[in-house]
């Protein structure tokens, strides 16, 4: 048996100024992972080409690994990188495998395509038309038909912040090769709802999301191969941007529709537990210093800039809730990270130990926002020079490498500032420790994340504020213009029924 494993995986932010070239797909490399060496850095770790190899080593598959592409969420990807990418695994799907394993995300905006992981399903079908194909999705997927139509499997993550990669992954490369084996006959049932939960809502830790993907759980156990509840990416400006659900069963339709509606019946009766509540910026940082206060605080204060976060395509480089930290003199505190190439090489030229002035920040304009970030003046004192790797040792990503690009420390007046070169999610501990900084030595910590800090951080801190600055990942659907998502959508429109639409 001879099988194509293969990455193709980013989340699309439409209204996000960052750039999604091949450069970012390659993850500092002169270009993506690929054939033996991917194997190498990819076999035993909690990542969806982990759960695959996994399933390949099980069924003693010989793998062809074509291309391994995953580029932190940003703006809709450049045609040629599409191209580049996809022709590599369609090449290998023309070669004659057995069957074809894809690690994709759902939520891939192209320059030409909206619906990308759609385009490269129905290139594998013209040269590979019988061959099975199993697909790992990403929670945030915005379902469209071809997804579910072109493939053979389709299984989705579970929890929000991703630890369960590898087993989603393990889980779609399982069925897949066991229908080869001829173990199942998979049928699947999709369907979705008028309805974009904000991304602070759906923390798989937290109702209502908990409870569905439970439910979906519990219904995997009762008989169901398969039950994905995918609550979407809202900050994708596309038809069919929201939550939706794929069932996959062995050979019973039925099922399958039963368990789709009975999902998406049970998210749209707790829409209004998926809208966030922001909270005004003063508000927030006046909370987080009584709370610091507190002779019952045992562990840092945890201040989150979810308005900005890299893993829903920011910037990483706003300063709005920066600044105010500055202005309130929340001292003891570590922030990651803010991104700005510029600035770090100002640093490193300085030297570490020496006083430098820096323009911080603020200088990818955002279009899609009437409000423009602008840059700090700060001046303080390079603290520590870094060429920014550290191992991920956390359940999600454990095992792979973290590259934050040259990184440096800079501190101003009690504020230690991270300052990176690539963009990079702070969900591991490890992206501070590996800069000789420990984040529960520390009265605040500040991080530019949304839910996945909760996988590294959550543990470690004693409080959590969430603060509203600015950027892309707004929690506020009216600073963005949507013109593409399919309307009436709530909680855009006034909607109350889910029929029909």
């Amino acid at each position: 048996m001879r099988i194509v494993i293969a990455t193709m995986s980013h989340e699309t932010n439409t209204f996000s100024p960052v750039i999604t070239d091949l450069d970012r797909f390659s993850g500092g490399r002169p270009e993506p992972l690929s054939g033996e060496e991917a194997v190498a850095v990819y076999s035993g770790t909690a990542s969806c080409p982990g759960g695959y190899l996994q399933a390949a080593g099980e069924f003693g598959a010989e793998v062809v690994v074509p291309v391994i592409a995953a580029a932190p969420p940003s703006g809709p990807v450049e045609d040629d990188a599409f191209e580049y990418i996809a022709e590599r695994i369609v090449a290998a799907a023309a070669d004659g495998p057995d069957a074809i394993l894809l690690d994709l995300h759902g939520a891939m905006v192209t320059r030409s395509h909206e619906d990308g992981e759609g385009e490269l399903l129905r290139r594998i079908r013209t040269v590979a038309p019988e061959v099975p194909i199993g697909v790992a999705l990403d929670m945030h997927a915005n379902l469209y038909p071809d997804m579910v139509k072109l493939a053979t499997v389709v299984c989705g993550y579970h929890t929000y912040p991703h630890i369960d990669m590898d087993e989603t992954a393990l889980k779609a490369g399982r069925l897949t090769l066991g229908t080869l084996a001829g173990r199942h006959r998979p049928v699947m049932a999709w369907g979705n709802a008028p309805m974009l939960p904000h991304v602070m809502r759906q923390g798989t830790d937290d109702f209502p999301n908990q409870a569905l993907q439970d439910r979906a759980r519990e219904m995997e156990a009762d008989g169901a191969l398969s039950v994905s509840l995918f609550t979407g990416f809202p900050h994708a400006d596309i038809e069919n941007a929201g939550l939706s659900v794929v069932v996959v069963t062995d050979g019973d339709p039925d099922l399958a529709e039963r368990c789709r509606d009975e999902l998406l019946e049970r998210a749209w009766e707790h829409r209004q537990a998926f809208v966030y509540q922001v909270e005004p910026l003063s508000e927030s940082l006046d909370r987080a210093e009584k709370l610091a206060e507190a002779p019952e605080t045992d562990g840092p204060v945890l201040l989150l800039d979810h308005y900005d976060n890299t893993a829903s395509g920011g910037t990483m480089d706003t300063t709005e809730v920066l600044a105010a930290v500055l202005e309130a003199g929340l001292a003891d505190l570590a922030f990651f990270g803010i991104y700005d190439p510029e600035a770090v090489a100002r640093m490193e030229a300085a030297g570490v130990g020496n006083e430098v002035t820096v323009s911080l920040g603020g200088k990818l304009p955002m279009p899609a926002l009437a409000e423009q970030s602008t840059p700090l003046e700060l001046t303080g004192r390079v603290r520590l020079l870094s060429e920014g790797l550290f191992p991920a040792t956390v359940a999600m990503s454990r095992g792979l490498t973290m590259n934050m690009g040259k990184t440096a420390v800079f501190r101003v007046a009690g504020v230690d500032i991270v300052v990176i070169s690539r963009h990079i999610e702070p969900f591991d501990p490890g992206c501070f420790r590996s800069l000789g900084i420990e984040p529960t030595a520390r009265r605040f910590l500040m991080l530019k994340s949304r839910i996945h800090y909760r996988v590294g951080f959550a543990p470690l801190v004693a409080h959590i504020v969430e603060c509203a600055g600015r950027g892309v990942c707004t929690s506020d659907y009216s600073e963005v213009t949507f013109e593409n998502v399919r309307r009436p959508i709530f909680p855009l429109d006034g909607v109350n029924s889910r029929e029909g639409l």
